[in-house]
């Protein structure tokens, strides 16, 4: 059924667009059906199951993390991850470039955008975006790539996206001579790099709703790729039920669990 409902999508999705397999609920042995039918990226929410599920699969897989993530559990997700999808607050984002800093590690990281009309969502706005990524220009050649720095005892992975983006230009000062912007975080940002953008509809069966919500995303993606900010490519939206909408809307990788794997196991 795995491999089945693998080979319908990829079938179906245009080239450029990346599947990532929402494995969340669901055990080993049934992502190991994806594995075997060829699947590499993996997402999880909640980092207590990632952390025990990595050593229980390949090491080639690439994992994402798309839940909510808090401070205190970041050992449990940044050793292991590619790509932590959903960054949402400025606290989190200064909390990871802290974590990169003391573990030789620059992380790889999408921006969340609160676009749903659930006030219990987290997420930016589209002008605290705007806001971040405007005060940033790319660091030198030595910041490009984590290879180039020493490796923490932990499992490491793959980083594949843009340069990490630093302070530019005039900025409020901390008062210990390090700029911050407006809402108090400390810059430069050295051990991040910003990738791109994710964004959730709102929950509703209303696609008139979710293509709505698509395009407002993808007009902040659009506005701040014009800005020529290398690296900045990748566009996370679109889920099980309206990813073919989120398609149209300029997504670069789909998060797709039940229409892989069922209804959640546990």
């Amino acid at each position: 059924m795995v491999a089945k409902a693998l080979e319908s999508l990829r079938a179906a999705l245009p080239a450029g667009v990346e599947l990532v397999a929402v494995s969340k609920f669901h055990p080993v042995e049934r992502l190991m059906e994806a594995y075997n039918a060829g699947q590499r990226i993996f997402a999880e929410s909640r980092p207590q199951e990632l952390a025990a599920k990595v050593p229980q699969m390949p090491s080639d897989v690439r994992w994402h993390f798309i839940g909510h993530l808090q401070t205190n559990k970041l050992k449990l997700v940044l050793p292991y991850v590619d790509l932590v999808q959903s960054v949402d607050s400025l606290h989190l984002l200064e909390a990871i470039n802290a974590w990169g800093a003391a573990n030789g590690r620059i992380i790889n990281v999408l921006l969340e955008l609160h676009l749903g009309a659930e006030e219990t969502k987290q997420g930016f706005s589209a002008q605290e975006i705007l806001e971040l990524v405007r005060g940033r220009v790319i660091p030198s050649e030595t910041l490009r790539f984590a290879s180039s720095l020493p490796q923490p005892a932990e499992p490491m992975t793959k980083q594949t996206c843009s340069p990490s983006l630093q302070s530019a230009g005039p900025s409020h000062s901390s008062g210990h001579g390090r700029p911050e912007v407006s809402e108090g975080i400390t810059l430069p940002l050295d051990s991040v790099r910003i990738c791109g953008l994710m964004g959730m509809a709102t929950n509703t069966d209303d696609m008139a709703v979710v293509e709505r919500d698509f395009e407002h995303i993808e007009k902040l993606f659009l506005e701040i790729r014009e800005m020529g900010i290398p690296g900045f490519d990748e566009l996370s939206i679109g889920m099980s039920g309206d990813w073919p909408v989120a398609v149209r809307h300029h997504a670069t990788m789909v998060r797709i669990g039940t229409d892989i794997f069922g209804p959640r196991e546990y």
